[in-house]
């Protein structure tokens, strides 16, 4: 380790010298009380910026030993802490000039939900906070002095107000280290109570915009129906009070514009913690929910369909099932199965985004195509069965077919975003109007039978040459999906990836194991499960093809880790 005192002379030493000079900076420095990592360093002023890390042990940060003691807290933490960098950092990007990305500091930008990101991890030994700078150049000449003004003047303010705990709102933090164990606590009450999700009194489900995720002002406060209303002690805020859905089939019905869409996307995101002040705080679904959606043209392979779609009219084997270009209803069938084997016990499905054919089919249309001539068994004939055999609930919403009330356990009605139970009222009038008879086949759990299998890679003259593999690489494409090598992997229906970061760390796991594990041996939920496995002892650090991770990841759910690998296209 050189001193802070040393990378000045190094900067004055590289001033007015070609860009490429700057890579005899990449070093570790002690600054005072922290650790300052060059860690890689940009090619030049219009390529991506440059990797930095900084180091402060937990002596010289002084925050509280119950504020990092277990890996809720010091996630918590760490998410806090990113967003005070990212305030302090944005008063000082571009204040030192120069060309193309010259004078840039970043560091991630964090929605409402809390998330473990590589931006700031919190180890044993302190605190690791990463970012990008733009070092500075007039063309490609050096600018080092301004450089310098980044590394001795901005940063060690930055880091000053940021990561100490004596420059911290205390009361600020407190709130959010005890949110984070309100929540943790309401989703441990929900398995003991039987729960698939809860949603507070007062809470504010509406979002301001579609292009915004911050609560809409004046909007009309969630109040629980009287007969789904359950009261738990939390403990740091104590007595709360909400809508507590039961596990089984609950149907979300309404008018349209009267809130149903708006509570199921609440549920659907309820599976991660949110920030104070985000009014989705006490919104509490299982974590391993799932959203589904039909997804026309999707790649499919090796999936026991079995359970919903059989006797084709090609003879095709619906229990090891494969396809390049799925129907809507195909798509939903292999997505229900893939849910099933990562490890989901609750299904959220919306009406609206599902194939119709594959929900359900009403008495006319069975009385004109007889069952045989139908190789489908509609999501209506299934839903109790995948409860009462599978353990997994059903959260639907509902707007046009009443069959779906058949089989609702619980039936909540949106009414101008309030919520009413109308579960008794409703299974009277079903006796009215009954349904037909099923006549689905008996229900059997799928079998997994997937192989992962790769692509042959395009050989490169440089892999011809040393005989090594090629290394594949990723370019992520915002949140909806990246690419591996020149396959491309669409992740626009996957629902619950709420951030690009996440989506790129999904382009390391999948690239990780292209390289590292598809053998054609290995299963899936083997090399998924191996994955997570290392994610959760070791974070994303594992992945990184040097001796360094960089900001801008974020750890995904097994749920999106499993959605990702079941769209890579392989032989």
């Amino acid at each position: 380790m050189q001193s802070s005192k040393q990378l000045q002379d190094l900067l004055r030493s590289v001033n007015h010298k070609s860009y490429p000079a700057y890579k005899s900076l990449k070093g570790v420095y002690q600054f005072d009380r922290y650790v300052l990592s060059i860690d890689h360093v940009q090619g030049d002023p219009f390529a991506s910026p440059s990797h930095i890390s900084v180091k402060i042990s937990h002596e010289n940060a002084g925050f509280p030993t119950e504020y990092y003691k277990d890996t809720l807290t010091k996630t918590t933490l760490a998410d806090y802490l990113t967003r005070q960098f990212e305030q302090q950092v944005n008063r000082y990007t571009f204040r030192a000039k120069g060309s193309g990305k010259s004078g840039l500091i970043s560091v991630s930008h964090c929605g409402q939900e809390v998330l473990a990101r590589t931006a700031c991890e919190i180890t044993q030994q302190g605190i690791v906070a990463r970012f990008f700078i733009g070092f500075p150049a007039n063309g490609r000449t050096i600018n080092s002095p301004e450089l310098e003004k980044i590394l001795f003047e901005f940063l060690p303010v930055c880091v000053q107000k940021a990561f100490f705990y004596r420059n911290q709102n205390a009361s600020q933090l407190r709130e959010a280290i005890e949110l984070a164990e309100d929540q943790a606590y309401i989703r441990s009450e929900l398995k003991a109570r039987s729960l698939a999700a809860f949603v507070a009194d007062g809470a504010v489900l509406p979002r301001e915009s579609g292009i915004s995720s911050r609560p809409m002002k004046n909007s009309v406060p969630f109040t629980s129906p009287e007969s789904l209303r359950i009261s738990l002690e939390l403990p740091h805020k104590g007595a709360i009070t909400g809508m507590g859905v039961p596990q089984g089939i609950t149907l979300i019905v309404g008018g349209g514009y009267h809130g149903k869409s708006t509570l199921l996307n609440a549920l659907e995101l309820g599976v991660y913690n949110h920030i104070p002040g985000d009014g989705r705080e006490y919104v509490i679904t299982d974590e391993t929910a799932l959203k589904l959606r039909s997804e026309d043209g999707r790649f499919i392979k090796d999936v026991d369909i079995s359970l919903f779609i059989n006797d084709l009219p090609n003879h095709k084997d619906t229990r090891c099932f494969s396809t390049e270009d799925a129907s809507g209803s195909t798509s939903q069938a292999a997505g229900i199965v893939e849910g099933m084997e990562a490890g989901s016990r609750v299904f959220l499905l919306d009406e609206d985004t599902s194939a119709t054919n594959f929900m359900v089919r009403d008495t006319f249309m069975q009385k004109v195509i007889s069952r045989e001539k139908e190789p489908i068994t509609p999501f209506l004939e299934r839903a109790g069965e995948l409860f009462e055999k599978a353990g997994i609930s059903t959260i639907l919403v509902a707007g046009s077919s009443g069959a779906f009330f058949h089989i609702a356990d619980t039936i909540i009605q949106m009414d101008n975003y309030h919520p009413v139970d109308i579960t008794a009222s409703t299974k009277a009038l079903c006796r009215e109007y009954p349904l037909s008879g099923s006549h689905a086949a008996p229900f059997e759990m799928p079998e997994s039978r997937r192989v992962m299998t790769k692509p042959s890679p395009g050989i490169s003259r440089h892999s011809r040459q040393s005989g090594q593999p090629e290394r594949l690489k990723t370019k992520t494409h915002g949140r909806d999906g990246f690419s591996l090598g020149k396959q491309d992997i669409d992740l626009r229906y996957v629902e619950q990836l709420i951030d690009t970061e996440q989506t790129a760390a999904l382009g390391l796991l999948l690239k990780y194991a292209v390289e590292n594990m598809i053998d054609g041996k290995r299963t899936l939920p083997e090399i998924v499960e191996f994955l997570h496995a290392r994610l959760t002892e070791k974070g994303l650090a594992f992945l990184a093809d040097g001796s360094y991770i960089s900001c801008g990841y974020a750890l995904p759910r097994i749920q999106e880790i499993y959605s990702c690998f079941n769209r890579f296209r392989r032989p």
